[in-house]
């Protein structure tokens, strides 16, 4: 197959810039690198070829292969060097003036028809591309670091883009190993603004008081199959690099409520907390190893009360084998008795609200949450309300340990943890799909292979039940008033009669 770009220039020789050189020569393009640091360009060659002898020497090129792969490495020690470029990807620093200054003086060296590329995580390519005479050549191509190993890449289109340069970079993508999606240019694209709601939900929940850092870690992984927590996830991230994403598509959005950052986060970074890179973060880390504080342990209750279930719980009936199960002894009356454990299972109400609602005696109330088929999850999640006697609490987290799963006891909270943290995802993607940045099908393989995600937003919300997100959204803000939780219309409309929330109108 012949290569779409056979000389390819990459701008900015940094990780980024090394890892799309190395793609672009294994893939039979020549490649100039150009840095305007002086020997930075020289380095990265000498670093991508010494990769490649890595991998020889575990096996997975041959001496050939890296003598062939050198031959296409070039450094371009002037901008002009780049003139028989037919491609240049742009990996410089994320400052939108710098880029527009670059693009300008490139559209001066390259042939007309060249396409110039821009790696831009988080700047508009519109106005990248408003520099420039040709702004129809212009386009995002967006990596992951690291390069070789995240294989998605987003292709962009600022709103001049000619549609003949992102197909021609979207081929270019899979010749060189890796699946491109469409987005349209808008601020986090795809994976960085469906990324909004797993670490800035999980933060508001910490701010609430509702629990710590590594009970919501120990949820997510346990209750949906995160590899990992959210705050594991910020730690090995950095804060340095996450903190500023959250303020930059919180502010490109003029301050829309659901990609609200944190004052925690805000506070680490200036703190110097910033994660594993600094060795204190969410969590102390020693030889690379978090530091992890020890689950709640099980508490020893002498005699077990009865328990009643709410009629209004979630998954009623699977509640009801689950405690018969556990050897509970289940009370049926339409009220609880004096003496009894009251079960509610709420979605996206607090314990607090249902209590009141249902008229039950909050001292002997607790919820749990039944978002998940309890087969399916390897923790319950119970929550307290502020009335919630220590004896019945005790007494709940010893019945729902009875057969050795994981049990975490939160304090009130309404959605609980997963709840809040997976409504809040499938909510901001459904509405990244009503605005029309990308198709639903680009938009779950963006979410999976960029974000490593255990499956893709709206086959969440499916797994889930879109009627049920629904609810939880509704509910929560009923309860917080806050409208970072109103529904996207993808949502309400296709939770409202059963549709899947892949489900796009002919």
């Amino acid at each position: 197959m012949k290569i779409i770009y056979q000389n390819v220039a990459i701008v900015g020789t940094g990780a980024m810039g090394r890892g799309i050189a190395q793609l672009a020569a294994q893939a039979g393009s020549q490649v100039l690198l150009h840095d305007s640091k002086p020997g930075a360009a020289a380095l990265a060659q000498a670093e991508i070829i010494a990769q490649w002898g890595r991998l020889a020497e575990k096996g997975r090129l041959s001496g050939e292969d890296v003598h062939t792969y050198a031959q296409r490495l070039v450094v371009a020690e002037q901008l002009s060097d780049l003139a028989d470029a037919h491609l240049v990807v742009e990996a410089i620093v994320e400052n939108l003036d710098i880029k527009k200054s670059l693009f300008k003086q490139l559209e001066t060296v390259v042939a007309p028809e060249a396409v110039l590329a821009s790696n831009t995580s988080s700047l508009s390519v519109t106005a990248i591309a408003s520099a420039c005479e040709r702004p129809g050549r212009v386009a995002g191509y967006h990596f992951f670091n690291p390069v070789p190993l995240m294989k998605v890449v987003e292709v962009i289109a600022g709103l001049a883009t000619d549609a003949s340069v992102c197909d021609d970079l979207s081929a270019y993508a899979r010749q060189i190993g890796h699946t491109p999606v469409r987005a349209q240019d808008t601020p986090g694209f795809i994976v960085n603004h469906a990324g909004r709601g797993y670490g800035t939900e999980a933060l508001r929940i910490v701010s609430e008081g509702v629990t710590d850092f590594a009970t919501i870690d120990r949820i997510l992984r346990d209750q949906i199959g995160f590899k990992l927590g959210p705050f594991e996830l910020l730690d090995l991230t950095g804060l340095d690099v996450s903190h500023p994403v959250m303020e930059s598509i919180y502010h490109q959005y003029h301050e829309e409520a659901r990609y609200r950052p944190s004052v925690i986060t805000a506070q680490r970074l200036s703190g110097g907390l910033l994660g594993r890179k600094t060795g204190q973060g969410f969590y102390r880390y020693v030889d690379g190893q978090a530091q992890m504080p020890p689950e709640q342990p099980v508490p020893q209750v002498q005699e077990m009360p009865p328990v009643w279930v709410s009629s209004r719980a979630a998954r009623r009936a699977e509640l009801y084998q689950l405690l018969k199960d556990l050897g509970a002894t289940i009370e049926t009356g339409a009220s609880p008795s004096p003496h009894a454990l009251t079960l509610v299972a709420p979605l996206g109400f607090d314990v607090t609200t249902v209590a009141v609602v249902e008229r039950l005696d909050p001292s002997r109330t607790v919820g749990i949450d039944m978002l998940v088929d309890d087969a399916s999850t390897r923790r319950r999640v119970l929550a307290t309300n502020p009335a919630t006697r220590e004896d019945m609490r005790d007494a709940a987290h010893a019945l729902f340990a009875r057969d050795g799963k994981a049990v975490s006891v939160i304090r009130d909270s309404g959605g609980f943890v997963t709840q809040r943290v997976v409504g809040t995802i499938i909510n901001i993607a459904t509405d990244i799909c009503q605005q029309g940045i990308c198709s639903p099908g680009d938009l779950e393989l963006a979410v999976t292979l960029g974000l490593g995600y255990p499956m893709g937003p709206l086959s969440m919300g499916d797994r889930y039940g879109p009627t049920n997100v629904l609810e939880v959204l509704f509910n929560m803000q009923t309860v917080y008033g806050d409208q970072r939780y109103r529904p996207s219309p993808w949502l309400r409309r296709r939770g409202a009669i059963g549709l899947s929330l892949k489900h796009e109108e002919s």
